[in-house]
């Protein structure tokens, strides 16, 4: 089953043990075409909401679709239709880039002629070229993501899960990695994008939701959200940045 919405969160709720509350209530959609920031500080909540969609957690309370599955009884096919990036995406570190594609296009059940375009396809797009190659333990973090990016999308899923991305890469790289997710926009993606990078999140997000100690304390467009102010001042004012401080 499809619908017209990418992704849907109701509710969505996750206790650890000990009772630590990591997600509390997060509610959202998001569209085709559209990239949905979910933008705080590290630990807010993001990660642990990203992992609930992608059915790596089960969460406590609520329900989530992707693509139109639902993530709890259709598990298998909201795996087969996202992709999933973070700044740690492992490799396996003796594969060269092309081997490491085909791997993954065979894991996703792609025919070879299918893996063998896409493949080609994203290694123009990506421009791998200069490393394809090489063993994955010798590129730099960059190339590594590059490839990540490569093996997340092979498949040409309709929803993409970008989780900080761009964290340690350097500034052409992480260009790099905003270009490819704007492309992705373009394509008719549905992209939900986690950051705690003001910057990223103006140029690329259409809706925000700003989360904070689990769960979302405002959403909209960035104009909707800042009211004339920068999106700092407007992302400080809605977590309570006073009470933080007096607070710790």
């Amino acid at each position: 089953m499809t619908d017209s919405v990418g992704v849907t969160a109701n509710g969505l709720t996750k206790v650890f043990g000990g009772g630590k509350v990591a997600a509390e209530d997060v509610s959202f959609s998001a569209r085709p075409g559209e990239v949905f920031g979910l933008l705080g500080v590290n630990g807010a909540g993001k990660t642990t909401t990203l992992r609930m969609l992608s059915t790596v957690l089960r969460p406590t309370r609520g329900s989530a679709t992707v693509a139109g599955f639902d993530v709890a009884r259709d598990s298998q096919r909201v795996r087969a239709s996202i992709g999933f990036l973070s700044s740690s995406t492992a490799l396996y570190g003796r594969l060269s880039g092309r081997e490491t594609l085909v791997y993954f296009g065979e894991l996703f059940g792609l025919s070879p002629a299918v893996r063998d375009a896409r493949i080609e396809h994203c290694r123009g797009l990506l421009q791998l070229d200069e490393f394809w190659a090489r063993p994955c333990e010798t590129m730099s973090t960059g190339q590594k993501q590059r490839i990540s990016i490569a093996r997340s999308v092979l498949h040409d899923p309709p929803v993409l899960f970008f989780d900080e991305p761009t964290a340690g890469l350097d500034i052409v790289t992480a260009q790099t990695v905003m270009e490819f997710i704007e492309a992705a926009r373009a394509d008719g993606k549905t992209i939900i994008f986690s950051t705690h990078i003001m910057s990223e999140a103006e140029r690329l997000c259409d809706r925000i939701a700003i989360i904070h100690d689990g769960r979302i304390v405002a959403t909209g467009t960035v104009p909707e959200l800042t009211g004339g102010r920068t999106l700092e001042r407007a992302f400080l004012d809605c977590v309570g940045y006073q009470r933080e401080l007096a607070r710790a």
